[in-house]
């Protein structure tokens, strides 16, 4: 869904048949894949032949009308305290957000002093979001982690200095003191729901609970489909985060892009069980705005696939059967290992299960495979695994894996709504695309700054790549290709597909690799920095990872000799020095967030972790030099 990685051609071809069921696969209902082509002035142009349906003005009128059809049926549900489902009902969670939806238009919010929420994922959360969207305040949910793990606040100073709010929400205010006192100004109302902000005034969340309702109503029906609903932050991934002014138009476009995308939500409410976070268009909404335009139910999750939080999810899926599961690759990947040696689980799981969907990267080859094996044994059937392609500024989604094909890195079709336009850059093909759904520009952002992202057309640029599953046949669809901006070239002259080379990676050394970072540019050859998986590292090694230094487990003669042979096995298909690798450097310290070499979302930012290192890279380059942590051939 969002931005992925990328696949060689013959990983793709030698993949498909694999991916194929071959088992009965579980019905599901999907939308039409059928589309239209045309070559003009040198591009590439796709249109979606199902043409998009009606589509309400807000989307905060799903709310409302689902709180009068169905008033009883629950919205949102969370584990409180001891454990137990708290549940909010559609017409609960209507009635406080106008409650909390008058007190904020009784204040001076508007979309130049918009409502931040700091924390994450919960039902005080939720209907405050409802509430601002009745207010027609925007709100801006920010990554917790620019708030509890970031040393110097500098990501979130940026996102204050771009919004200006008027009113800053943290469900713990102790919690989030040390933000909030280095980063919001004292004439910010501060609403916390618990704890206080050391001796700093705070309001409470009862408080704005406890409004009476006035002519709140009366103004929310003023309020017209570009009113601008949320600001979402980009990741960050290249530059400082930048604000995407996100409206009801193209909210309510994207939902009913994926409705009739998978129509199977129109017959049956969707159950969603989901610890996606809210501050990314995914989970926020993508995810939430499912349950919300479609009658259907969102549980939120506060398990995630790291160590140590994963078993909360097992516990929920457990109790929660859902109808479609959302995740990214890593999830996934956790999930699969679970699937295999727990019955009940896997009875809970697929009791009502008919799509399972992966975005935020690529699903290796062996989780797929893996995942698709035991769908077959325990139901007789496989379970449709599906993604596309989306991003922040297009609300999120742009294409999806509607049609017969089932492979690894492919990404569908346009979903209707959407146009997608094909533009040659280099030796790749630029995924640019045009409709209600995508942004009109940056917030705050100069007109300089501006130009380059839409063409005359008005097409915006996404900056990721694509290419035909058939060069002679548009209608088969499209394959991710990487990011534009990462390539480079070799000193001598020779180009780098640098999302390539390292999909390849993490999909051959999926086993002790994480991530990988590609160096380069404007050297002789093609090296890789190895941010290992150092459990698996310690496991191969036969050494505790909790009482061993890193570095003893890296440097370990077993994990020597794995990446070893982990690189010649990776050479045997290289074809020349643009995908021939023969050195890596395996790193002892992760990616830093506030170094800006990873997104809060795990993504890597791969050219400044190579300006970070590059001390490194000279030593990994330097044959003189022999290091513990350096494996050539």
């Amino acid at each position: 869904m969002t931005r992925g990685h990328s696949y060689t051609w013959s990983m793709y071809m030698a993949h498909a048949k694999m991916f194929s069921p071959n088992y009965p696969e579980r019905y599901v209902r999907l939308g039409s894949h059928e589309i239209d082509y045309e070559y003009n002035e040198g591009a590439l142009y796709l249109y979606p032949q199902e043409q998009l349906k009606d589509y309400p003005q807000k989307l905060t009128d799903r709310l409302i009308q689902f709180a009068e059809t169905h008033p009883d049926r629950t919205f949102a549900a969370k584990r409180d305290n001891q454990g137990q489902w708290i549940r909010l009902s559609y017409a609960e969670v209507a009635q406080r957000a106008w409650h909390i939806a008058q007190a904020l238009y009784q204040r001076d919010l508007s979309e130049d002093r918009p409502l931040i929420i700091l924390s994450g994922n919960d039902l005080e959360h939720l209907v405050l979001s409802m509430a601002a969207m009745f207010a027609g305040v925007p709100f801006s949910a920010i990554s917790p982690s620019y708030s509890l793990i970031s040393q110097d606040f500098g990501k979130l100073k940026h996102i204050i200095e771009v919004l200006t709010p008027g009113m800053v929400y943290a469900a713990d205010g102790q919690l989030f003191a040390r933000a909030i006192q280095s980063c919001v100004a004292d004439d910010i109302e501060v609403v916390t729901n618990s704890g206080l902000v050391g001796d700093q005034p705070c309001t409470s969340f009862q408080t704005l609970l406890d409004t009476p309702i006035g002519d709140i109503q009366a103004h929310y029906a003023t309020l017209d489909e570009h009113t601008i609903a949320k600001f979402l932050f980009t990741s960050g991934s290249t530059k400082m985060p930048k604000a995407v002014p996100t409206t009801h138009l193209m909210l309510c476009v994207n939902q009913q892009m994926l409705l009739q995308t998978f129509p199977e939500f129109a017959d049956e409410p969707p159950i969603l069980l989901d610890w996606l976070s809210w501050h990314h268009t995914f989970g926020g909404s993508h995810n939430v705005g499912i349950a919300l335009y479609n009658g259907g139910t969102i549980y939120i999750d506060d398990g995630k696939p790291v160590a140590g939080k994963f078993d909360e999810t097992i516990r929920n899926l457990k109790e929660i059967s859902p109808t479609v599961y959302f995740n990214v690759p890593k999830g996934w990947e956790e999930l699969t290992i679970a699937l295999e040696n727990d019955k009940a689980l896997r009875d809970s799981f697929y009791a009502k299960v008919k799509i399972l969907f992966f975005a935020g990267a690529a699903l290796s080859n062996a989780a797929w495979e893996r995942l698709d094996r035991i769908a077959q044994q325990h139901c007789g059937e496989s379970i449709r695994i599906m993604s596309g392609l989306g991003m922040t500024e297009t609300a999120p989604s742009c294409a999806f894996t509607t049609g017969p094909q089932v492979m690894a890195g492919f990404i569908g079709y346009p979903a209707p709504g959407c146009t997608v336009k094909l533009v040659p850059t280099g030796d790749k093909l630029e995924f640019c695309v045009k409709g209600k759904h995508v942004m009109k520009g940056y917030w705050r952002l100069n007109d300089d700054q501006q130009s380059t992202v839409f063409d005359e057309k008005g097409f915006y640029h996404t900056g990721d790549a694509v290419r035909l599953v058939d060069d002679k046949d548009p209608r088969q669809g499209l394959m991710y290709d990487g990011r534009l901006a990462e390539d480079f070239k070799l000193n001598t002259g020779t180009f780098v597909n640098v999302g390539t080379l390292r999909n390849t990676a993490l999909l051959m050394g999926n086993q002790l690799i994480q991530e990988v970072a590609i160096t380069g540019s404007n050297l002789a050859s093609i090296g890789f920095l190895i941010f290992p998986k150092l459990d698996a590292c310690a496991e191969i090694a036969h050494l505790n990872s909790k009482s061993v230094a890193p570095e003893k487990i890296l440097s370990h003669a077993k994990v020597r000799d794995w990446f070893q042979q982990f690189l010649k096995q990776y050479n045997q298909n290289a074809t020349g020095s643009s995908n021939r690798v023969n050195k890596l450097y395996l790193m002892v310290e992760p990616p830093q967030l506030d170094a800006g070499e990873v997104t809060d979302k795990g993504n890597l930012n791969q050219a400044n972790i190579i300006k970070r290192r590059h001390d490194l890279i000279t030593e990994l380059y330097d044959e003189d030099i022999s290091h513990p942590l350096i494996v050539r051939i």
